[in-house]
């Protein structure tokens, strides 16, 4: 089976893997007793970040299973199944 995000897959992996280091420096931050603003703006940074992740995992599933129920006539399903995850990523 073929996920959506399989031609992105390298991709988001690099940006997952910049992610995690983001969040390594912010547990250094708070080691070092780093300023309390310093320390929310990286965290700002990573949720921007992981935002972009999964807008782009939506836009991967979209233009792939989403294209592909479209065109074997499950749309439905699929466009509900999409608009609740939208929903959730929305929260």
């Amino acid at each position: 089976m073929s996920v959506g995000y399989a031609q992105d897959k390298q991709n988001l992996l690099r940006r997952l893997r910049r992610v995690e280091g983001q969040i390594r420096g912010i547990q250094r931050m708070l080691e070092e007793d780093r300023y309390c603003v310093d320390i929310l703006i990286q965290i700002a940074a990573v949720r921007a970040a992981l935002d972009k992740i999964g807008l782009a995992l939506i836009e991967d599933h979209t233009r792939g299973c989403v294209q592909n129920a479209l065109a074997n006539n499950q749309g439905d399903d699929a466009i509900d199944e999409l608009m609740d995850v939208i929903a959730q990523f929305l929260k």
